[in-house]
């Protein structure tokens, strides 16, 4: 190109053209074959030898480099082309004027930097992308710290960008990085926070893509589906999703329903709230009526023969109630719950199992369920819990007892026309035989 400029200088001057103008007429002329040039090269590396390159990483059996052509690391490549243009040829056309050339070498030179930092995080999303084509990967908040990486290259190529401009060195401009120091916490607050957070999330393993947590204070009652550099996503049940800030989940208390999903067991913890007054001492027709409970059967035969030893050692009037053991339609129905529970297909045979009573309360007596299911799924978890309290709802009188309920205005109107009928009796009842005239 070289010969070409000089033979078109010449032609200029032999023309009578001044020689400061055949000089930048010369330039000009330079610059423009220069610009298509770059063109030219640029469009030959987008449609020959980018397509090339495609057809070949797509007939290969990697799978790094589909990432690398999904994430557009080959076509930022190709943009390098005319820089290189510039770089080669630049000195041919620029040497005559010192300080032009200087403006054009600054120029590529940031036009490099610029395609240098799209390059990389092209690479960082195909890290990304590539990470979460596995299990382990997608579980990891691998995004928080490609962000934070990202974060920081493009910083160090701003001082890079600055110190070519200024024509200082990059030292210069870090050096008066510790004046800013204050202003860039501030305005990185939320990114400082949250990288430290995203690290003590990743070694604690506290939260992954997928996890089911609850917030209450943020809202969120879901699964997680991202988790970036400063915030996390949640997916709430009803379908809407709710933004919280990374460093959240460090400083305010969550659950992380995961452990639970990965034990395979669910716990049921419900009580039924019995009427204290309809608990009594188990007579012959109860006994007789629950002999006939296929699962009551091994129940009652070990504990009446166990009470009928203890108590003939006692030697005691069994006359007496207070006197001796005896069985309790309460204790009678606790054993017929955890017999059912034991026998249904659904409840997890390696894991808590307990059928207790709480404290007693102005509701009456707790008899609290605390088992475990073997099916986590959140629809089928509830129907094996609907199933279990509607037997067990429905079984209750067979033992004598009742269920605690505040009375309801059905229970009140009632009441009230039993007592507004002679001798107070309910609607539908006949009056005793001795009161009959």
């Amino acid at each position: 190109m070289n010969h070409a400029l000089t033979y078109f200088h010449d032609q200029l001057l032999n023309r009578g053209v001044a020689v400061d103008t055949a000089a930048l007429a010369t330039m000009m002329a330079g610059l423009g074959v220069l610009l298509i040039l770059a063109w030219l090269v640029n469009l030959i590396a987008k449609r020959i030898i980018l397509r090339a390159v495609s057809g070949v990483v797509r007939r290969t059996s990697y799978r790094w480099d589909d990432a690398f052509l999904q994430t557009g690391v080959f076509t930022r490549l190709s943009h390098i082309a005319p820089a290189l243009v510039f770089n080669f040829f630049g000195d041919d056309v620029f040497g005559e004027a010192p300080e032009m050339k200087v403006w054009v070498e600054n120029f590529v030179s940031v036009y490099l930097i610029v395609i240098g930092l799209s390059v990389i995080s092209a690479l960082l999303n195909a890290a990304l992308v590539i990470a979460h084509r596995s299990e382990s990967g997608r579980r990891m908040p691998v995004k928080g710290f490609v962000q934070a990486v990202k974060l920081i290259v493009f910083l160090v190529g701003g001082i890079f960008v600055l110190s070519t401009i200024f024509n200082k060195t990059p030292v210069y401009f870090l050096s008066g990085l510790g004046a800013l120091t204050a202003v860039l916490i501030l305005i990185f607050k939320d990114a400082i926070l949250g990288f430290v957070a995203g690290i003590q999330i990743s070694v604690n393993q506290m939260v992954q893509v997928g996890d089911w947590i609850e917030m209450p204070k943020a809202g969120a009652d879901g699964d997680v589906i991202d988790v970036s550099l400063t915030t996390v996503k949640v997916r709430n049940w009803d379908k809407t999703i709710t933004t919280i800030p990374t460093y959240s989940l460090i400083s305010d208390s969550f659950k992380n329903w995961q452990g639970m999903t990965e034990s395979g067991g669910r716990r049921i913890k419900r009580s039924l709230f019995l009427d204290m007054q309809t608990v009594t001492f188990a007579d012959e027709t109860m006994l007789a009526h629950w002999r006939k409970i296929r699962r009551l059967q091994p129940y009652l035969e070990e504990k009446l023969s166990e009470i009928a030893r203890e108590n003939e050692t006692l030697g005691l009037d069994m006359g007496v109630l207070g006197n001796g053991r005896r069985l309790t339609n309460l204790g009678t129905f606790r054993a017929y719950v955890a017999a059912y529970l034991r026998e249904h297909p659904k409840i997890h045979r390696d894991m808590t199992f307990l059928v207790r009573q709480l404290q007693p309360t102005e509701h009456g007596l707790p008899l609290e369920v605390y088992v475990f299911t073997n099916d986590i799924r959140w629809a089928f978890y509830e129907g094996i819990q609907a199933d279990i309290f509607d037997h067990l709802v429905a079984i209750v009188p067979q033992f004598g007892l009742r269920i605690f309920q505040q009375p309801s205005g059905h229970d009140l109107r009632v009441l009230g026309e039993t007592r507004a009928r002679p001798g107070g009796r309910p609607p539908g009842t006949s009056p005793p035989p001795d009161s009959v005239t």
